[in-house]
């Protein structure tokens, strides 16, 4: 066991991305780090200033290492831990993934990295439920993450890196949305029209990204599955991605259940579509933080300090 500071700077991701539910994820530019230190004593100790740390995070925390032992099959440890960073929490970029994925790093690498990236990415899969924000901030770039169908474990990432010609406007409004109650707003079926009309669209994005040819995202995304049940709930949001699309825009998504909504573009157009959305939202009386932003393409890393 390295008893050295090990910080694990993990970046936000978009997922779905609009028709690949629970499947396709983007890491962007912004980013949580997460500093682990082994300590004598058992257990998990959060050492930063803001006290106490949630509760529910701290679950989060101590379900992490205790999955990361087991998988990794080594003696646990106890250790401290801080997290900060940019990344809102509960506003649908991941916040939950780059604490889970920080901790898993930071204590991987305490240990000799007895685990690849991949594994990691499997461990938070399982915790999450979904792989699509995982494969995306562990791994980096645009991720087509793939499920197991019966069992929903992870089973590997077609990852394709993005380049800077494309940049992305998110808009976080100033309300949190937690992904397991925004999923009891979705369908338990949905009209068979409505599922190809997504394949169509899902085939196409993914087939955008994976030749780079990003002027063909423009009217590509269309997604029946998820967002008509979302977007509805959060004031604003369908107008922010329309302003983002009409001030240069090539299409915008929901980012995971929401509140956060996305726009991307040509580069250049990052500021104007940010501004567009920003007032989109303030004319529905919603106040929301905006970001311009470009794709992480290498994921998380861990640094030893």
């Amino acid at each position: 066991m390295d008893d050295s500071i090990h910080v694990a700077r993990v970046p936000a991701s978009t997922s779905n991305c609009g028709p690949g539910f629970d499947t396709l994820g983007l890491a962007l530019e912004l980013y949580n780090e997460v500093r682990v230190q082994p300590r004598r004593s058992p257990g998990a100790v959060f050492q930063g200033e803001a006290a106490p740390f949630p509760p529910a995070a701290m679950a989060m925390v101590e379900d992490a290492a205790a999955r990361f032992f087991e998988a990794a099959g080594v003696a646990s440890f106890g250790f401290g831990f801080t997290i900060t960073g940019d990344v809102p929490v509960a506003r649908g970029l991941g916040s939950s993934v780059t604490l889970r994925a920080g901790i898993l790093g930071g204590l991987n690498a305490a240990a000799g990295e007895p685990l690849d990236r991949e594994s990691l990415v499997g461990i938070v899969t399982e915790i999450e439920g979904h792989p699509d924000n995982a494969a995306a901030s562990i791994l980096g770039g645009f991720c087509v993450a793939r499920s197991d169908p019966a069992t929903g474990a992870y089973r590997g990432t077609q990852r394709f890196p993005v380049n800077d010609d494309l940049v992305f406007a998110v808009v976080s409004p100033d309300f949190e949305i937690e992904t397991n109650v925004s999923r009891l707003a979705l369908p338990r079926q949905l009209p068979f029209a409505d599922v190809v009309t997504s394949l169509n669209s899902l085939a196409c994005l993914v087939a955008t990204f994976a030749t780079g040819r990003h002027e063909l995202l423009a009217g590509a995304v269309t997604d029946r599955v998820h967002e008509p049940y979302r977007l509805p709930r959060i004031p604003g949001a369908e107008a922010a991605i329309d302003a983002g699309i009409g001030a240069g825009g090539f299409t915008g998504w929901l980012s995971g259940s929401g509140s956060s909504v996305l726009c991307a573009g040509p580069r250049g157009s990052g500021e104007a579509m940010r501004e567009a959305m920003v007032k989109a939202f303030a004319d529905h009386d919603v106040p929301g933080k905006g970001f311009v932003l470009r794709a992480d393409n290498d994921g998380m890393t861990v640094r030893r300090e």
